[in-house]
């Protein structure tokens, strides 16, 4: 079977797999679209987005052109992607939508590395969603893409059970993993013409919107199961976080216990290993804190430094306050 020319398109941590294991397959990437460097830090310094360190550091890599363009739809990125005559544009979280001169360059058309089971969560942030909502199976699907949000036909799929507890950090590397191998699984049936792609059905689309600190507030007054998904899911970021004497204060690693009745948001309890806290419905220990402008650290030692008593309040903020960044 020819080797295809491939142009991937992508940007953060999640593409990463996807790209390497492009790299070390029989198909040859030639050319990589991503986003443009960014300042970050408290020094502002410019920074290249993860896949352009991976070719970096890629034994693979080192040759390939790199284009980050701040709109892919402009004429010049437009322009280099057609003179790399590509077969197949591989795309993986690259953040910016294809227009439909860009869908329509590769001979064979581009494919989507999606971090769900469509139709099912469509959109920017599908892992934390479908933790957010309480799915009992995440998962990745390949994908031919067109001008729609997402509404491609779909190659092929997989999934995995949720396992209590499961971080957002956790999920997004798994599923990160699971794209590649799904990807690798799938292009050689696309490439013989083994595989004939399935429409999605109209019935199940949901929308995964993009995730901000406004998803972060904790309202104690929601079930402890809820809450206890909503800190999960938001681990690492943006994170599950509460008010405490009018300071942000990020709550990470839950766990659920029987509840005493008391206010939503009170302080039941101190535990050797964290503090207990009221919920509407049940209640939760919280092991884990991150204060605004330290490190994150476990909640019995934040608790030596603290003079948390049984029968204090955090605040149930919908927003306000110094937010942690």
């Amino acid at each position: 079977m020819a080797a295809w020319r491939i142009v991937f398109m992508g940007t953060p941590e999640f593409a990463e797999p996807s790209l390497a294991a492009l790299l070390d397959g029989d198909d040859s990437v030639v050319g990589v679209f991503t986003q443009p460097d960014r300042k970050v830090g408290r020094g502002m310094k410019m920074k290249p987005p993860p896949i352009k360190r991976l070719l970096m550091e890629h034994a693979e890599g080192g040759d390939i052109p790199v284009f980050q363009p701040g709109r892919l739809r402009d004429s010049e990125p437009l322009e280099a992607l057609k003179r790399l005559k590509p077969d197949l544009v591989v795309v993986a979280a690259y953040g910016q939508i294809l227009s439909k001169e860009v869908l329509g360059t590769p001979r064979y058309g581009c494919l989507n590395v999606h971090a769900s089971i469509l139709p099912r969560w469509r959109g920017a942030a599908p892992i934390h969603r479908a933790l957010l909502a309480g799915d009992e199976q995440i998962g990745v699907t390949i994908m031919g893409m067109d001008e729609g949000l997402d509404t491609g036909p779909m190659f092929s799929k997989r999934s995995i059970a949720v396992p209590s507890g499961m971080t957002g950090g956790e999920a997004h590397d798994r599923m990160a993993a699971l794209g590649a191998e799904l990807l690798m699984e799938t292009l050689p049936d696309i490439k013989d013409g083994s595989v004939i792609p399935e429409t999605q059905p109209e019935h199940g689309v949901t929308y995964a919107h993009k995730l901000s600190r406004d998803d972060s507030w904790i309202d104690w007054q929601r079930p402890a199961a809820e809450i206890r998904r909503q800190i999960d899911a938001l681990d690492p970021w943006p994170s599950g976080q509460t008010l405490w004497k009018g300071k942000p204060l990020k709550l990470f690693t839950p766990k659920p216990m029987a509840g005493s009745g008391a206010a939503p948001g009170e302080v039941t309890a101190l535990h050797k290993d964290g503090f207990e806290v009221a919920c509407g419905d049940g209640s939760l220990l919280i092991t884990g804190v991150q204060a605004a402008g330290k490190r994150r650290m476990l909640a019995s030692d934040w608790l030596r430094g603290r003079a948390l008593k049984v029968g204090e309040q955090f605040e149930m903020s919908a927003g306000g306050g110094d937010k942690i960044s």
